[in-house]
């Protein structure tokens, strides 16, 4: 009989939050609860709480691996993209769009059992304040002045639904990427 290795706190805890994305990813957010995590992992239901505390604590760390991830990428591409603001549009909508795409069903499923969680909204807000930061510092040496809050907002607002129809195969990847960059270019390049 081969002898198991313990996974370490931090190697459980991954293995964990892997397995919690392959369910919401093939079987829907519904279907995620810690008991039925538990039973996957192969450990017992205190394992699993003791990692996440609640279901809600378990898609608020999904939604924030989903949002560390994409900000990793948006971080490589930044550093990637050429010194002119198409450049730089472009780089960010198609980061965007594909991190968006990748996760599919898994975020809008996480999103959705966490609708009316304040928790959520908090975490949610953070996020968003935190990515348009990082999206103005990114594009304000293009811009003719200062990217208000109104600017950021709508630029993320137009990701966001490029993105969902994307995802629902209303529009290709290709084609949101391309309206999204040349919406941010757009809105940059105008002043005030």
């Amino acid at each position: 009989m081969e002898k198991r290795s313990r996974l370490s706190r931090s190697e459980r805890h991954e293995q964990l939050l892997e397995l919690a994305r392959q369910m919401v990813r093939n079987e829907g957010s519904e279907a995620l609860t810690l008991g039925r995590l538990a039973q996957r992992a192969g450990v017992t239901k205190p394992i699993v709480y003791d990692h996440f505390g609640s279901r809600t604590g378990l898609l608020i760390e999904l939604y924030q691996a989903f949002d560390a991830r994409q900000n990793e990428l948006i971080d490589v591409a930044i550093g990637e993209s050429g010194p002119d603001l198409g450049s730089r549009a472009g780089v960010l909508a198609a980061t965007y769009v594909e991190c968006v795409v990748t996760q599919g069903r898994e975020l809008p499923g996480v999103v959705a059992a966490l609708s009316g969680s304040p928790e959520l909204e908090q975490v949610k807000s953070e996020a968003e304040i935190a990515f348009r930061d990082k999206c103005r510092r990114a594009l304000e040496p293009f811009a003719q002045g200062p990217l208000s809050d109104a600017k950021m907002a709508g630029m993320l607002g137009a990701a966001q639904a490029l993105g969902r129809s994307a995802v629902r195969g209303e529009v290709s990847e290709a084609a949101a990427k391309r309206e999204l960059a040349e919406i941010i270019a757009s809105v940059v390049g105008r002043p005030g």
